[in-house]
């Protein structure tokens, strides 16, 4: 059976309390009464569409879920959904590229919202091929997904070495993903299923133990050694195209001298910029 599609008052209703903001804090920083926003969130007023725009601004909505109340207030969509490859974002895949390429040797690759590894330079294509020889880490024409290269026979998880710490922070990020894109869900359970797995225990509640690192290190056995790297996450700042919002790169840094001299020594040097 087709789900019914949500109405206004329940998009606003829920947004609202994700982010836990009252109907008066949320009136404040509208310059409307508390009023007004209980009479829209009930259905007994329309919001107009600079309201509207306005009333999705404060909520920090994702830019798929405003065109979603938007349509169910009657109005246009305002946020284009362009593909990647797509020549309006000619202009952002060149300053990916551009950041992918600086970050050489070290690992980097750009992820969509369903963690499709759309580029990915050197450094990375180098350490997925090293890992898991199969997965397919090169440039278009087809992603490879990282939730499926993390969880498949032979794939990275099976070489992470601290997997009890970094399991939990893993699934913990897919499942915050999944709030906004429900479609994840199917891959939530099985990253759930497969550090159950090799952990023994639920991956959620498993104990810490000692003094927090300040930043916590993925440990990757390798045949050159231990590899071990912390991450950055890269996003553009003020996105207007949804699939821009969407997309981050992940910078991968390494935390020891002996990583560091082994993707030096292993990664191939960049050749001439592109034009």
């Amino acid at each position: 059976m087709t789900q019914a599609p949500h109405s206004l008052q329940d998009l606003l209703r829920q947004a609202r309390s994700t982010v836990r903001l009252s109907q008066l804090a949320l009136a404040l920083r509208l310059g409307v009464s508390q009023r007004h926003v209980s009479f829209v969130e009930n259905g007994r007023a329309q919001p107009s569409r600079s309201l509207l725009h306005a009333w999705l601004q404060e909520l920090n909505l994702p830019l798929a879920m405003r065109n979603e109340v938007l349509a169910a207030a009657g109005y246009a969509p305002t946020y284009s959904a362009a593909q990647f490859g797509d020549a309006e974002l000619a202009m952002a895949e060149s300053a990916l590229r551009r950041l992918l390429e600086a970050h050489d040797p070290m690992p980097a690759w750009v992820v969509d919202a369903h963690w499709n590894v759309l580029q990915a330079n050197r450094g990375a294509q180098w350490l997925v091929s090293t890992l898991v020889p199969s997965a397919n880490s090169a440039e278009p024409p087809r992603p490879f997904n990282m939730v499926d290269v993390l969880i498949a026979p032979g794939g990275l998880l099976e070489h992470v070495v601290n997997l009890a710490e970094v399991g939990p922070a893993m699934l913990a990020h897919l499942r915050a993903d999944a709030l906004v894109q429900p479609a994840l869900a199917p891959k939530v359970d099985a990253l759930s299923d497969a550090l159950r797995a090799r952990l023994g225990a639920s991956p959620a509640t498993r104990p810490t133990s000692g003094r927090m690192l300040p930043l916590l290190p993925t440990r990757f056995a390798t045949r050159y050694g231990v590899l071990s790297f912390f991450n950055m996450l890269t996003t553009f700042g003020t996105p207007q195209d949804i699939t821009l919002a969407s997309l981050r790169v992940e910078h991968m840094f390494a935390a020891d001298a002996e990583t560091a001299a082994v993707l030096g020594a292993q990664v191939p040097s960049r050749p001439e910029a592109l034009p």
